[in-house]
């Protein structure tokens, strides 16, 4: 059975990666998501994807020059379905208190530098500890040092790199950096790689899937999860 993750929450059908998409996503009975995780200021890990505010809050700057609590008081509907209340960017810390239901998270990282790294890394281990989650969670990124870091100091949590143009064998490098999941662009599956890594123990999951007939074609090639957009169209779809 292909599992479903909804995309920074429902990105489709609420303003991303907003406490209203995860409880969207929840709302679809999608019980598993997706999400992107800056530094405030302050070291607190933020739920946003771009570096920058502009997208989804209009104003100028970036996610690190500002603290939780004021990023906390910013509205990120911008650019995103229509939605009728502030949705101000919540903390990870806000989002694992916020929605228990989770099944589990693959919190995707930006980051940059091994010693930004070692921040990150240790920020979602303190979290992750303190609400219990640690068979729920997969860290996550396309960064090879990020990934690197990991592997080096025996970081605890299940690791994953984002492969979005396959320059490199995706599966040599999940392996070198002893992830345990592969998350690909959609367009890089192939039954042939899908199987590969599969067989290499690796857990396969796909992104961005918001259309019907894609969605049952990577099921039917045997993905082990999908990452969309649209939770409602994809279980809707999926059964």
């Amino acid at each position: 059975m292909t599992l479903i993750y909804g995309h920074r929450g429902a990105r489709g059908e609420a303003p991303e990666n907003t406490l209203a998409s995860f409880r969207r996503c929840l709302d679809a009975g999608v019980k598993r998501v997706e999400l992107d995780l800056h530094l405030s200021s302050d070291r607190q890990l933020m739920v946003i994807h771009d570096p920058t505010l502009k997208r989804t809050t209009g104003l100028g700057g970036k996610v690190s020059q500002h603290s939780a609590a004021a990023l906390m008081q910013l509205d990120a509907r911008r650019n995103g379905p229509a939605w009728p209340e502030p949705c101000p960017v919540p903390s990870l810390e806000q989002l694992f208190a916020s929605c228990p239901e989770f099944e589990h998270y693959q919190l995707e990282v930006k980051s940059g530098s091994s010693g930004q790294s070692r921040i990150v890394l240790d920020a979602i281990t303190v979290l992750v500890k303190r609400f219990g989650l640690e068979e729920r969670v997969a860290v996550t990124s396309s960064s090879r040092t990020l990934l690197k870091t990991a592997r080096d100091e025996q970081y605890p949590l299940p690791t994953g790199l984002v492969e979005e143009y396959g320059l490199i064998d995706p599966l040599k490098s999940a392996t070198r950096y002893g992830c345990d999941y592969l998350i690909l662009n959609w367009k890089l599956c192939k039954p042939a790689r899908v199987r590969k890594a599969q067989a290499l123990g690796l857990h396969v999951s796909v992104w961005t899937v918001n259309d019907p007939q894609l969605m049952r074609r990577l099921a039917d090639m045997g993905v082990d999860s999908l990452i969309t957009d649209v939770p409602h169209l994809a279980v809707e779809t999926l059964g």
